[in-house]
């Protein structure tokens, strides 16, 4: 489900579906989805990998080329070994340092296993479906507060309260918002990880 279906769930979430009578404009709702997108995809990120070429007679890699990323979880080279050959690396920046007795002495590949953030557009978008209710609720929440801090001072249709109604509900909706992503989120999961030695048996299971 893309953006624009996304915005339509969530207009409606506020009940902001009449045309002639919108809080929000599309702009504004795109940017608190994207903000919603980006606190998830910090908490909940996809997994994927990339192979990057060094440079010879060199450890560094430039992580540059990954966008979106997260955090790198784990560095295979040489590469399509089996068993898969894993070596220690550490990250400083943009730059990730193969901490190896010996840099490559040519360009070969390395495999990068990493986390990014989800990406989200008009039409297409990688959160799964089973995160989007929660997504809708973080951006439900930015689009109330937002809107209660502009009316706290101005004239209301509503009566001079509504902008505290907003906030309270607004507030609200971040708390659970913040409480679905510490629930779901990856470092909070329970998952296996081994330790390898280049090319040899794991060393460490926890």
């Amino acid at each position: 489900m893309g953006l624009a279906d996304l915005r339509q769930r969530l207009r409606r979430d506020l009940r902001d579906e009449d045309p002639a009578q919108q809080r929000w404009t599309d702009d504004q709702l795109d940017r608190h989805l994207q903000r919603a997108a980006r606190e998830l995809g910090l908490a909940i990120p996809r997994e994927t990998s990339a192979v990057l070429l060094t440079t010879p007679q060199s450890r560094q890699l430039s992580l540059a080329p990954l966008a979106g990323l997260v955090e790198v979880e784990a560095v295979e080279y040489p590469v399509d070994r089996y068993p898969p050959r894993y070596v220690p690396f550490s990250v400083w920046g943009d730059t990730l340092t193969l901490l190896l007795g010996e840099p490559p002495l040519a360009a070969e590949e390395v495999r990068l296993y990493y986390t990014r953030l989800h990406t989200l557009d008009e039409t297409t978008s990688t959160i799964p479906p089973h995160l989007e209710d929660l997504l809708l609720t973080g951006a439900a929440a930015y689009a109330a507060l937002e809107w209660a801090g502009y009316a706290a001072n101005r004239v209301n249709v509503g009566g001079e309260d509504v902008w505290r109604r907003y906030l309270v509900w607004g507030q609200e909706m971040l708390a659970q918002f913040q409480r679905g992503l510490e629930r779901l989120g990856r470092r909070n999961a329970v998952r296996a990880r081994r330790l390898y030695s280049a090319g040899g048996p794991a060393l460490q299971e926890r």
